[in-house]
């Protein structure tokens, strides 16, 4: 049986993220097949194009690592962005990977980030929940969506909010007006909630969440 475990450090470029990931994960034994999900950090927002771009560019290494398989991303990953002193380039925040359990075994899980734009249209602009509105309502409908979204991941892994460890709370909008309704009274916020000053990673997408439930958080030196 395996459990999730969490690194993170301050920041770390991709490439020599991938080159820490590695080390970090032979040195504990670990296959590289271990790793499981990822938290990245971009300099700005992309538009369509440029997203599609860095996430084929992203996608390589993994397909290398022979993670990658029939088009197939068993990656879970969060990528936004700082508002203030971003990074230069993207760059790894922090990675989670599978450990050797002990019995008994509780059941962990690491869930990737969603903005507030449904799966299955062409671009992020056809889809977007109110876009370029920022609104007490419109920040609203927006977190009802992603809010959704993450109780329909965790319920298809078989969690509920009841399970989580950590949540992360992505937006440079203010969520004061829905902070006791809409995210601690469902249960968003039973272990805290993380709120990072960023911006998802495409242009027109104003709001994004991620949540996880792993016992293991290590911060790297």
């Amino acid at each position: 049986m395996k459990s999730c475990a969490r690194a993170s450090r301050n920041l770390c470029r991709f490439a020599a993220g991938l080159e820490r990931i590695e080390t970090h994960l032979t040195g504990l034994g670990r296959p590289i097949h271990a790793f499981c999900a990822c938290e990245l950090r971009s300099p700005r927002p992309f538009d369509d194009a440029g997203f599609l771009a860095f996430n084929k560019s992203y996608v390589e290494p993994l397909q290398r690592w022979g993670i990658i398989k029939d088009g197939i991303n068993p990656i879970a990953r969060s990528n936004v962005c700082p508002a203030l002193k971003p990074p230069s380039e993207p760059s790894f925040y922090a990675f989670s990977y599978t450990v050797q359990a002990t019995a008994p075994v509780v059941p962990t899980f690491v869930i990737a980030g969603s903005g507030e734009a449904p799966e299955g249209l062409k671009t992020y602009g056809e889809k977007a929940v109110r876009i370029g509105e920022h609104s007490p309502g419109a920040i609203r409908e927006k977190a009802q969506w992603v809010l959704g979204e993450m109780e329909r991941r965790m319920k298809a892994l078989g969690f509920t909010w009841a399970d989580s460890t950590a949540t992360h709370l992505c937006t440079v909008y203010d969520v004061h007006h829905i902070m006791a309704d809409e995210i601690v009274g469902r249960g968003a916020a039973n272990a805290g909630l993380t709120w990072q000053f960023c911006r998802p990673p495409v242009d027109v997408l104003d709001f994004e969440m991620d949540v996880r439930g792993v016992f293991t958080e290590i911060v790297l030196p």
